[in-house]
């Protein structure tokens, strides 16, 4: 969790907000783009029944990410009805330790060009050296 607080701070424009009981979210321009979400019915333990606790949501640039994303044969991604048509994907926290730094630094960026400005996210990409490719491109 230190890794994803030091990432999503180091991102330009955002913001990090704590719910009462602890929870992170990273937001850009107040637009939400990961958190650790609360019990939820739609996320429950296979083993023991229980709501989840450690779950973490990332938004995706794509319902096609998403797909492939969730497609990963480690088992790290997953989702729930409630993010059916949603692109984003969710990830439990003891499953962090499954992903190197750099797919999280990955996973970070893409949550935030989603919700950044369009000007922000166009500097960013030129800062970076990353080609932004347009929204039009098959």
């Amino acid at each position: 969790m230190a890794d994803l607080d030091a990432l999503a701070l180091s991102m330009p424009q955002t913001t990090k907000e704590t719910s009462d009981d602890g929870r992170p979210s990273y937001l850009v321009h107040g637009k939400l783009f990961c958190c650790h979400r609360g019990r939820r019915r739609d996320a429950i333990d296979p083993q023991t029944g229980e709501r989840l606790d450690d779950v973490l949501m990332f938004r995706v640039g794509e319902l096609g990410l998403k797909e492939l994303m969730l497609a990963d044969d480690r088992g790290v991604f997953f989702t729930t009805p409630h993010f059916d048509g949603y692109p984003a994907v969710l990830v439990r926290i003891p499953d962090l330790d499954r992903l190197d730094r750099d797919e999280l630094h990955d996973m970070v960026i893409e949550a935030w060009l989603t919700r950044a400005q369009k000007r922000a996210a166009k500097s960013w990409l030129a800062e970076h050296g990353v080609a932004d490719e347009p929204a039009d491109r098959p």
